[in-house]
């Protein structure tokens, strides 16, 4: 949690942390139960694995390898999309395209399959290109709603589609009333508080555990048995942007049996245990100050967030953290990644919304006279910690992944040196795991959690989305 309270203002930030750390506030705040949906996560990754086993995927097999993988989703259903690209990696035989747009690329036909994802079934740039797919030739299959549009395009062209069931709930079920879903008393409320090493993601791999050992955190009984499933919300209650995982997993189970990725039951399973371990450190019983998701949320108070990946795995998590700023706590974020980042976005260091941005360390060649106090306008007498004034400070979120390039490595050194000459604030998160898709899961959860904190934080419904609907009725 950060010292520097300049940017919001101590009364305010106080305010912020009391909140967090009043469970009848949190829960007020949160009225459409969006905690109880990011904690959800890991039963998503199984309940979707049980979806895949009962859906016949014959039609994706390693001896019939399409020449491309084409996923077509918007918001968190294209996200899915580029954690498969990140894990397949350059040396994948098969190209993985995202598609965000209501057109297939030109080139895309028959030899190549269209995996249509959506979480309800019913976004019309996703129907459009499973529609034009089937019509095409394409290998299809969709992810989406049991009985919705997507869903009847699938059946028509005879393509295998896979139901997004909310966890707890049979398939094709309707889930409890918000009222059922709540219970009286948080499931994780008897187990003992995080150490407080856990509040701060640090730049070392174990940064976002406890201080206590792996052995220690996870006891020798499943998962399942060790911690009760939160209740399921109610199915109309539940947004998109709370089930990646619900979405993420079909289409990498795809993936897999045509031999563009490999996972395997044992990493499924392993992702999920992350996922259920860093929803009991992130718990809202827990306080602030060994809360890594509130601590990380106190950071972004009042300040303007630039989330930054240093591989193409760490960049999808900033990409996740960036939108789930933007969807939970209505906060702008920039999104970017290393190298690139270091090309262009880093010259926001130097304009206004960096509190020491005039304090240039060297003057580019030929831009000037060598004293500035020589021109007119020019008063160069100011303290040494005075901030820019009436501009919101920037917000520096480093994702760091430990199979980053070493010339990577290297600028992230440099960019956080930097960021602390310009007087931006530094938040690192450090990627930890064998398998990419566990190191995804420990910190997009993190991230999750961190947005819906800083929402109720800040005095927001993390779950409200008048906006969105306002934007739509004047589309359609």
């Amino acid at each position: 949690m950060s010292d520097d309270l300049d940017g919001w203002g101590g009364a305010e930030f106080v305010l912020a942390a009391d909140r967090l750390d009043t469970p009848d506030v949190i829960e007020a705040a949160d009225p459409g139960d969006m905690l109880r949906q990011v904690a959800s996560a890991a039963a998503q990754v199984r309940t979707a694995l049980r979806s895949c086993a009962e859906t016949d995927l014959s039609a994706f097999a390693a001896d019939g390898r399409p020449r491309a993988i084409v996923v077509a989703g918007m918001g968190g259903s294209g996200l899915a999309g580029e954690m498969l690209n990140a894990m397949a990696g350059l040396s994948s035989p098969v190209q993985v395209v995202v598609s965000q747009a209501e057109r297939l690329p030109g080139w895309v036909g028959a030899a190549d399959a269209v995996v249509a994802v959506s979480c309800s079934g019913s976004t019309p740039e996703t129907l459009a290109i499973a529609t034009e797919a089937a019509r095409r030739g394409c290998r299809l299959a969709g992810v989406g709603a049991e009985g919705s549009p997507l869903h009847r395009i699938a059946e028509q062209a005879r393509a295998p589609f896979v139901p997004v069931v909310l966890p707890g709930l049979p398939r094709g079920g309707a889930g409890p009333s918000p009222q059922a879903a709540r219970p009286a008393a948080s499931p994780q409320a008897a187990r003992p508080a995080a150490s407080p090493q856990a509040a701060r993601p640090a730049a070392s791999p174990q940064a976002a555990r406890p201080a206590a050992s792996p052995q220690a955190a996870r006891p020798a009984a499943s998962p399942q048995a060790a911690r009760p499933a939160p209740s399921p919300p109610s199915e109309a209650a539940v947004l998109p942007r709370s089930m990646l995982w619900a979405v993420a997993v079909p289409l990498l189970v795809i993936a897999e049996r045509i031999g563009v990725a490999r996972i395997g039951s044992e990493v499924y399973e392993l992702a999920a245990s992350r996922l259920e371990e860093i929803s009991h450190q992130c718990r809202p019983a827990s306080e602030s100050f060994v809360n890594p998701g509130k601590s990380l949320a106190l950071d972004l108070v009042g300040e303007l967030p630039m989330v930054w990946g240093t591989s193409a795995l760490s960049g999808v998590a900033a990409r996740r953290f960036a939108s789930q700023l933007q969807e939970n706590a209505k906060y702008p974020a920039i999104y970017g990644m290393l190298p690139e980042a270091a090309h262009s976005q880093v010259a926001a260091f130097d304009g206004p919304f960096a509190p020491r941005s005039s304090r240039l360390s060297a003057q580019e060649p030929g831009s000037g006279p060598d004293d500035l106090s020589e021109l007119p306008g020019w008063d160069l007498d100011y303290e040494e910690d005075e901030a820019a004034s009436g501009f919101t400070a920037l917000r520096l979120i480093l994702i760091a992944d430990p199979d980053e390039d070493p010339r990577v490595a290297s600028q992230r050194a440099a960019v956080t040196e930097l960021a602390g000459q310009r007087g931006v604030g530094i938040s690192e998160l450090a990627m930890d795991g064998e398998h990419p898709l566990v190191r995804l899961a420990g910190v997009i959860q993190l991230a999750d959690y961190a947005s819906v904190y800083l929402a109720i934080a800040s005095g927001i419904d993390p779950g409200q989305t008048v906006a969105i609907r306002d934007l739509r009725t004047r589309i359609e």
